[in-house]
């Protein structure tokens, strides 16, 4: 595999190249150390027993004779796996990594011992999780994959007043990845060099080769200004990059103006395109160009690059058939097709409404252009796995660099729940250069989040899934909050199925793809993607290390959300429509998916989250 970042053009210009030569001989990689294995084995063991006792996969006992956080959960082979554990918001634990210890089965007298295998773990409980076969075996290397990348990320930590210095771009490599979901960076498909060459975590910078796919396999959409594709590769690409990619095509007898051209993912090349589109290859169809000479850098998501060369211009997110989290990562084609349009009509809904606007200003990352090519065997086959029939395509996505006024500082939501190698918060750095106080700065951070996702919800019956890696916190000079960024529509959007007005104008090519609900089920995507999926973690940070009780920062929240209430008194029909402080919600269980719903076997459509019984609302009250 050429290293086509290292130089300026690849060897061969009619072929992508991956990213980076396999050594030439093994070596372990650097953070492979027995201390540092067992720090993260230790930390992912206790966030597995915390989330699987959330979900109600496991359930711990009060251990007997014991103060009232100690616990304790017994294991197939009759030894007893106890730990110190504070009970959160949402019925939720909070598991202490330094206080697991294994107790063997009775009648022996030894003592208890550290536990932190979470391999061991796995194998003393199997019977107590109820899994299959398959799934316990590709769990085991999900397991793996993520701890590997745990690893690599606790030996390249930078301490929080570091991390604080870095721009937005930087910062995502040093993030930690899915709060709730423990198998977070399983990245099913990728080898160890593929993971060195493309987790955002090795934070590699990297060149994208592109493709030119024939129009009869090809579609393009783009919003106002971006109709012709013409003037996306005018913006995207330099003068002398598109006239070396024309003259590829016309150097094999191809004329340019009746193909459409993409970025394709080196890995998605050499696993997918290259043995699956072969006959598009043989005819033509597909051409394979050069790496175009701006360097991108990978984002959580994997996916997705942003561009570093030239900041201005749109980032990029790629199909890559990799299992991770709950889903194959590929592009569906309708959300493809239909990512403009969806972006056109939340702009006009935001330009049209001056509380979002004026207020608010909030930033709505456009996917404002995208090329679909289908597959012309698996897009005729509905009943073929999914991940078959998201293959191949490109969404440029506006960039946030120039949504940023002067002294702005942009930072994922996500990066709010990071802790340093000393255990510092990042949150709590970032208050302490505000200069605020933390109940005063949680404040700001909550005026600046939820006014927007509730005036969306009330307003217009939509409901955005702002989790920690599709929202974006923007910060002024001092590290104060102001405002946010929200991308990801066509993915993670979910409208109304109640006849709203405001949803009527809704073009037809928008409510094709968009997800309609009943209107009750529409604020569990704000308490499983926002409340439950961050702020229950973000809560328990400031708790322990800012000082301001769990009590008191879901009262901000609920304040917040009764300010929203008062200002739009009108909206009083849609606050119990869409009602947010109910006294239980659904428990949506991320993990259940995995283990029990889904697995690893293979289905003709992408997986919804799973439901198991009701968890407390910190939101309520009597």
């Amino acid at each position: 595999m050429p290293n086509f970042s290292a130089a300026p053009d690849p060897p061969d210009p009619h072929f992508p190249h991956a990213a980076a030569p396999l050594p030439h001989h093994p070596c372990s990689p650097p953070e492979l150390t027995a201390a540092t294995w067992e720090f993260v084995s230790r930390r992912l063991l206790a966030k597995m027993l915390g989330e699987f006792a959330y979900e109600e996969i496991v359930s711990p006992v009060p251990a007997p004779a014991a103060a009232g956080d100690a616990w304790q959960l017994t294991l197939d082979d009759g030894s007893s796996l106890g730990f110190r554990a504070r009970r959160r918001a949402y019925d939720s634990w909070q598991v202490a990594p330094d206080t697991l210890t294994l107790m063997p089965p009775a009648p022996s007298a030894d003592p208890p011992t550290a536990f932190t295998d979470p391999f061991a773990f796995l194998v003393r409980a199997r019977r107590l999780l109820g899994l299959d076969g398959a799934t316990l075996g590709h769990l085991v290397r999900e397991l793996s994959a993520t701890l590997a990348a745990d690893a690599r990320l606790a030996h390249t930590a930078l301490t929080a007043d570091v991390l604080a210095d870095l721009d937005h771009a930087e910062l995502e490599g040093h993030q930690t990845g899915h709060p709730w979901l423990v198998l977070n960076k399983g990245r099913t498909g990728l080898s160890a060099a593929d993971t060195a060459a493309w987790a955002p975590e090795t934070r590699t910078r990297q060149r994208l080769p592109w493709l030119a796919a024939h129009t009869s396999l090809a579609a393009y959409r783009g919003t106002a200004g971006l109709e012709d594709p013409a003037r996306l590769y005018a913006a995207e690409l330099d003068p002398l990059t598109r006239a070396a990619f024309d003259r590829t095509l016309r150097e094999r007898g191809l004329d340019p103006r009746v193909y459409l051209l993409l970025p394709v993912h080196p890995w998605q090349w050499d696993e997918i395109v290259l043995p699956l589109f072969a006959p598009a290859l043989a005819s033509g169809a597909l051409v394979p160009l050069p790496a175009d000479p701006d360097i991108r850098l990978p984002q959580q998501s994997v996916r997705t690059f942003l561009n570093l060369t030239r900041p201005d211009r749109l980032s990029v997110k790629l199909p890559l058939t990799v299992l991770n989290t709950m889903v194959w990562r590929g592009l569906p084609p309708d959300l493809c097709l239909a990512a403009p349009a969806v972006t056109a009509w939340l702009h006009a809904l935001r330009d049209a409404d001056p509380f979002l606007r004026d207020e608010c200003r909030v930033v709505l990352l456009g996917e404002v252009a995208s090329v679909t090519v289908r597959h012309p065997v698996y897009d005729a086959l509905p009943e073929a796995p999914y991940q078959y029939r998201e293959l191949l395509g490109a969404i440029w996505r506006e960039p946030l660099t120039g949504h940023l006024a002067p002294g702005e500082r942009a930072r994922t939501l996500a990066s709010l729940l990071h802790v340093d190698p000393r255990g510092r918060s990042f949150t709590a750095e970032l208050v302490a250069r505000s200069g605020l106080a933390p109940t005063a700065w949680l404040q700001r951070l909550l005026g600046a989040l939820l006014p927007p996702l509730l005036h969306f919800l009330h307003r217009y019956g939509t409901v955005f899934s702002p989790h920690g890696e599709n929202t974006t916190v923007i910060f002024d000079e001092r590290d104060v909050p102001v405002r946010i960024a929200l991308k990801d529509f066509v993915d993670d959007i979910n409208i109304s199925r109640e006849p709203l007005p405001e949803l009527v104008p809704m073009p037809a090519e928008v409510r094709a793809v968009l997800r309609d609900k009943p209107a009750d089920s529409l604020p569990q995507h704000l308490h499983a993607g926002l409340f439950v999926g961050v702020l229950r973690y973000l809560a328990a940070l400031c708790e322990d290390g800012l000082g301001v009780p769990e009590r008191a920062f879901w009262s901000l929240v609920r304040a917040e959300i009764l300010r929203h209430r008062e200002r739009f008194p009108e909206l009083g029909p849609r606050h119990a429509l869409f009602d947010l402080l109910a006294p239980r919600i659904d428990r949506l269980c991320l993990n259940r998916n995995r283990l029990y719903a889904d697995g690893y076997r293979d289905r003709p459509d992408r997986p919804q989250a799973v439901r198991h019984g009701t968890a407390p609302n910190p939101l309520y009250r009597p």
